[in-house]
């Protein structure tokens, strides 16, 4: 008897229209597959032969109990399996963020029947741990709870600083819990995914894709996250093997919330 943990899996379909073919979609750090709801019934309505797999990645959203080690690798693998598990026609793979590089791993790793990766803005390099996912690790940290409410976990986070719309989107990350609530993240954890998500090389995937995969890499105008030397990189990716696009679209990092229309767009062109 196998007793490990499975991923949690959303299924986002068009009514009364069975799915010829799937896309998986994987969120950023500290997220969960909800976080892509919208994007997903979106682009369904106007694509009902597509359906969208929204994925809680480990040790985040309804996926919880994975054991270490922590690392992008072992994020992929667990994608790889439930995919396999699901017995979907995967078409596309999409993420963003921290997800962007699991789904990179994914591919490499190897996805029966996969056409299309998608990156939204993420890099596919390494570099040293910094910026405000890296930083929210010290935050956690601080505030470990527990709280009367959630609202006490969104004060918490707003006395660090945090603009309203993003302390109420890590308070998300709070459940209850015998009459208190509790952080369903550990900061160990993240941290441990964070470590691994700066320390993996994914340029391999991006300058070779497997036979027959596409890569669109979506960079964010208003995001540090991919500088123009990657940029320049993934163009040249692009130029010598002809299925590596670079999209650059207006906004910041949270392009599902500040250009959902141009992401849309961007799906109903590449995903037929």
């Amino acid at each position: 008897m196998n007793d490990r943990p499975r991923l949690h899996l959303d299924r986002v379909t068009a009514p009364d229209t069975p799915p010829e073919r799937w896309l998986v979609v994987l969120h950023g750090i500290y997220g969960a597959g909800r976080n892509w709801g919208s994007v997903a019934r979106r682009f369904v309505r106007e694509r009902p032969a597509w359906g969208a797999l929204l994925v809680d990645l480990r040790q985040h959203g309804a996926s919880r109990g994975f054991s270490p080690p922590h690392t992008v690798a072992a994020a992929a693998d667990d994608v790889v399996e439930a995919i396999r598990a699901s017995d979907v026609e995967t078409h596309a793979i999409l993420g963003h963020s921290f997800g962007g590089k699991v789904a990179l791993v994914a591919t490499r790793v190897g996805i029966p029947g996969l056409r299309q990766a998608w990156v939204v803005d993420s890099t596919p390099g390494t570099r040293e741990p910094e910026g405000s996912a890296w930083d929210m690790l010290a935050i956690l940290r601080r505030n470990p709870g527990p709280f009367d409410a959630r609202d006490g976990a969104v004060d918490a986070l707003r006395g660090e600083g945090l603009p309203l719309p993003l302390a109420r989107w890590m308070a998300t990350n709070v459940e209850e819990e015998g009459g208190v609530y509790r952080w369903r993240i550990d900061a160990d954890d993240m941290e441990a995914l964070l470590r691994s998500f700066f320390a993996e090389d994914a340029w391999d995937v991006l300058e070779a894709p497997p036979e027959g995969v596409s890569v669109h890499v979506v960079k964010a105008e208003d995001s540090s996250v991919l500088d123009e030397a990657a940029c320049e990189r993934v163009e040249q990716a692009g130029r010598r093997e002809g299925r590596v696009h670079l999209h650059r679209v207006s906004g910041g990092h949270w392009v599902n919330a500040d250009n959902p229309d141009a992401l849309h767009a961007l799906l109903l062109e590449h995903l037929a």
